[in-house]
C-alpha cells in the first residue's frame, strides 16, 4: 500500500475516534458513524482510489441516510457503488439504529438522489473511474449522520454552536491532514456549506477554492438539470475542458 493511502487511512481512523468522543443533545437522538460499521467499504475505497496526488478535492457536507450512511462511500448511492465505483465489502450495523433509518448496505432498495446525480456526472465524463480518481477525490467534511426522534436528517449546519464548534475543530484538522497528503491545487465545495468549511479550515494555505451546486433534490435549482449546471461550473473554474 502506498504511503498516501496508509496516511489517509490512519487519518480516517483518528477522525473516527475523535468524533465518537463528542456529545450531542436533543433534538438529536441517533448518530451514525459509517467509519465504524462500514469501515471495510471505506477502507477499500481509499485503498483502491486514494493513492497519489489529487489535483481536485471535492468536498461534501456529511453522509446522506441512503448514501454514505449505507455504504461508507461519500455520496455513496447504491447503484454507483456497485457499478461505477465497483467495490463490495461487509457492512455492519450502527450501535443504535433508528427503526426508520435501517442500514442495509448494498441491499438497500432506496436510491440517494444526490449520489446518483454526482456519480452519474462523473461516470458520463470519465467512463473509466480510474481516469476520474487520477485527478479527483471526493470526501465529506463531517463523517457523522445526525437524526431526530422521527428519523429526520439533521445537517451539521443546524447544530447548536456549543456542539458544532468542537465538531468543526476535529473536522478542520482532518481536512488539513488530507490536504497535506493529497496536495491538491483546488478544493471544490459541493454546496455552499462545504465551501465555507474549506475556506475556514484552509484559508491560510495557497489552495484555490471553488463551488458547484449541491445535487440534493431539496434544492429547487438542482432539480433543473443539476449535471449540466455542475459541469458548466467546473468548466468556468477552469477545471474541466
Amino acid at each position: 500500500m502506498s504511503n498516501a493511502k496508509s496516511s489517509i487511512l490512519s487519518a480516517s481512523i483518528k477522525l473516527r475516534a475523535a468524533v465518537n468522543k463528542l456529545a450531542f443533545a436533543d433534538p438529536i437522538t441517533h448518530i451514525y458513524n459509517p467509519l465504524d460499521y462500514a469501515w471495510a467499504m471505506h477502507k477499500q475505497f481509499i485503498t483502491r482510489f486514494g493513492g497519489g496526488r489529487k489535483r481536485i478535492l471535492m468536498l461534501g457536507m456529511n453522509p446522506g441516510p441512503w448514501g454514505m450512511a449505507q455504504t461508507g462511500i461519500p455520496f455513496g448511492e447504491i447503484a454507483a457503488v456497485r457499478g461505477y465505483i465497483g467495490i463490495n465489502a461487509p457492512i455492519n450495523k450502527p450501535k443504535d439504529e433508528h427503526p426508520k433509518r435501517p442500514v442495509e448496505g448494498l441491499a438497500c432498495a432506496r436510491s440517494e438522489v444526490s449520489g446518483r446525480r454526482l456519480w452519474g456526472l462523473m461516470a458520463e465524463r470519465y467512463p473509466d473511474p480510474a481516469d476520474f480518481f487520477n485527478d479527483h477525490m471526493v470526501v465529506n467534511y463531517c463523517p457523522l449522520v445526525f437524526m431526530g426522534e422521527t428519523g429526520k436528517n439533521i445537517t451539521p449546519d443546524k447544530l447548536l454552536a456549543d456542539e458544532r464548534e468542537p465538531l468543526e475543530a476535529v473536522c478542520d484538522a482532518h481536512l488539513l491532514g488530507l490536504i497535506e497528503v493529497w496536495k491538491p491545487e483546488w478544493v471544490v465545495g459541493v454546496g455552499a456549506f462545504a465551501e465555507k468549511c474549506a475556506k475556514r479550515a484552509l484559508g491560510e494555505t495557497d489552495l484555490k477554492f471553488g463551488r458547484i451546486l449541491h445535487p440534493s433534490p431539496a434544492s429547487p435549482a438542482a432539480n433543473r438539470g443539476w449535471a449540466e449546471q455542475a459541469e458548466k461550473q467546473m468548466i468556468e473554474l477552469g477545471l474541466w475542458d
